[in-house]
């Protein structure tokens, strides 16, 4: 097999970060990225690449795919990542002091030059001698203005490889589980009008004590629930964040809305949860006489990936030849795209990207040296997973 240190040594530092630049200036918002898909695809296109652009339920921006066959037997490795970013104001690219600047170049598009760029390695090298490459690009992946459409779609349509590695930025730690999440948004009412407080008609439902009521059994639950553990992922829980009702101190209110966090720990945990969830709210809506509506969306189910599954070993191979030791198991903090593959494609997904800073803020920056860094891991990983 190919030696590790030639293709480390393939990963061109100046073509990734031409790459990482060329795909941050581009603006593209959730739900606007057909500029930037348009881009990646002309880029991969002249470096000899064959590109596919599937629509994927999002015809305003085709996805990016691209295979990379060994032309021999053997499994499939998929470099996945979304093209959007967050509803923020655009920061122009600039490279300062060793430091790649401007809008996702920490989330995510710094990740996706450097897959582009462990692929060019990878097939420079020749180092691929089983299976394959599987590169997707996608938007609609952040929320609340996406929903993740084109990512369902991709897998439903068949573009899932048997393993999936995502550039997030989370480089501390290996993450082999990673809780389920959903948001909830309740709203409580009553039938009538707003009224003064000492004008109420007699028996009127209060739909801010049902609302008090609900956060009490919501954290008497939470106190049941987080006896439910993970090793690496911690405890299920519940989280209130928004409680709202009312316009005055002395006015009987005909609202209240209550929104926050379910989290699970268990992989396919995900009806469980809102059915015990949904019949608190339908034992309350009856003992209160009010009506009571509820938005459950999952953003995501648990996941956990064996110790010994073959990407866990691949990687963590890569991990050491680059680094000189491997990562420390542990939690993935948040919910990404893994969950929907763990959940719907039923493969490993494991998240690993540069040592990045301010996802989601003006402020996002990622380091060259970090990117070459994951580039090489990648290229690494892919060998070793494909070739074995």
């Amino acid at each position: 097999m190919m030696s590790s240190t030639a293709i480390r040594q393939a990963i061109n530092p100046q073509r990734l970060l031409e790459t990482a630049q060329s795909l941050v200036a581009i603006p593209s918002p959730t739900r606007s990225a057909g500029q930037v898909a348009d881009h990646l695809s002309k880029i991969l296109t002249q470096d000899g690449f064959t590109v596919e652009r599937p629509v994927a339920d999002w015809p305003e921006a085709p996805a990016v795919v691209v295979r990379f066959d060994s032309g021999s037997p053997g499994k499939t490795l998929q470099f996945d990542g979304h093209l959007d970013t967050v509803h923020l104001p655009f920061i122009e690219p600039r490279f300062e002091n060793g430091y790649l600047y401007g809008s996702g170049a920490s989330d995510m598009k710094g990740g996706i030059a450097a897959f582009v760029e462990a692929l060019r390695a990878i097939r420079q090298t020749g180092a691929l001698k089983a299976g394959g490459i599987l590169l997707t690009t996608h938007d609609h992946h952040e929320g609340p203005w996406g929903d993740r459409r084109q990512l369902y779609a991709l897998i439903r349509e068949g573009y899932v490889g048997d393993a999936v590695l995502l550039p997030e930025y989370l480089a501390d730690r290996l993450p082999l589980a990673g809780r389920g999440m959903a948001i909830f948004n309740v709203e409580i009412s009553r039938p009538g009008d707003k009224v003064h407080e000492v004008l109420r008609p007699p028996n009127t439902p209060d739909v801010l004590a049902t609302g008090a009521n609900l956060v009490n059994q919501i954290h008497q639950q939470h106190a049941e629930i987080k006896n439910t553990t993970h090793p690496y992922a911690g405890h299920d829980s519940y989280f209130i964040g928004q409680f709202a009702a009312g316009e005055i101190f002395n006015q009987s209110p005909t609202h209240c809305k209550i929104a926050g966090t379910r989290r699970w720990v268990t992989p396919g945990h995900t009806a469980q949860a809102e059915s015990k969830f949904r019949q608190l709210l339908d034992n309350l809506a009856q003992a209160s006489n009010t009506q009571i509506q509820a938005e459950f969306a999952v953003q995501g189910d648990a996941i956990s990936i064996p110790l010994d599954d073959p990407i866990v070993t691949a990687f963590q191979q890569a991990h050491t030849t680059v680094t000189g030791a491997p990562l420390t198991p542990g939690a993935k903090p948040f919910v990404d795209d893994g969950n929907s593959f763990s959940a719907r494609a039923g493969i490993p997904a494991l998240t690993h990207g540069p040592n990045a800073t301010g996802a989601h803020t003006l402020n996002e920056q990622v380091s060259l040296d970090e990117l070459v860094r994951v580039a090489q891991v990648y290229a690494l990983t892919a060998t070793h997973f494909c070739n074995s």
